[in-house]
């Protein structure tokens, strides 16, 4: 007889969205280093940037923060309607994440084709539609997750994940889901860095394996709850 899993089939969620953490953080990494110096994710930061290209009149600043800014907008609506409204009844890993999580791919397997033909060194004209497509990817990827309807998930609002850990800790627990989060997006940025500096050409390499591994997991993980 073989011996009972000893993690839940929650906690394996929770691990597989953390791996989807790394992919990220390498994008937000691409998008500040080579990208217009603007996030692929967190809007808290490009809306601000917004504020400062008005007062200091960079319209290229304002052009990329917009184009990010737009993409993931866009990216959540899309993702939100595809992944569908949780349900009460839902299992731990629905059939439409993983159809949103594919639909991600698609689009990084066209930023990583697009990045390709550059040869990794994109001319400014073209960093808005890369940034674009990216931030549109991470919108998706976002809407997913909402998908779980579990409070403090994320893979993108990671400024809240480090307030509920910091509130943790300040009551005596410790909470190694939010560690892990944060070590993520944190390692996936220092990936995307030094493959956006010393080796460009293989930087996509970082989110479409991860959002592939995720999703060929999620498959073997969760099939028998489908």
């Amino acid at each position: 007889m073989s011996s009972p899993s000893r993690w839940s089939a929650e906690t394996k969620r929770n691990v597989l969205v953390v791996v989807l953490i790394v992919a990220s953080g390498s994008l937000d990494a691409v998008g500040f280093l080579r990208l217009g110096g603007v996030f692929t994710s967190v809007m808290t930061a490009n809306m601000v940037l917004l504020g400062v290209s008005a007062g200091t009149h960079d319209a290229a600043l304002a052009a990329h923060a917009g184009a990010a800014f737009a993409g993931y907008v866009l990216g959540s609506f899309a993702g939100s309607r595809v992944s569908g409204h949780a349900e009460d009844d839902q299992p731990v890993w629905p059939d439409r994440i993983s159809v949103t999580l594919a639909v991600e791919l698609a689009l990084l397997a066209v930023f990583a084709a697009w990045w390709e033909a550059t040869g990794g060194h994109p001319p400014h004209a073209q960093t808005y539609g890369l940034l674009a497509v990216n931030a549109v990817a991470l919108g998706i990827q976002s809407g997913a997750v909402l998908r779980f309807r579990v409070p403090g998930l994320s893979t993108t609002y990671l400024t809240g994940t480090l307030t509920q850990f910091v509130a943790s800790l300040s009551r005596g627990r410790f909470p190694a889901q939010g560690l892990a989060s944060l070590l993520a997006v944190v390692s996936g940025g220092a990936i995307g860095a030094v493959l956006a500096v010393e080796a460009p050409r293989f930087m996509p390499i970082v989110p479409l394996g991860v959002v592939a591994l995720v999703l060929v997991c999620s498959r073997v993980v969760f099939s028998a709850d489908q």
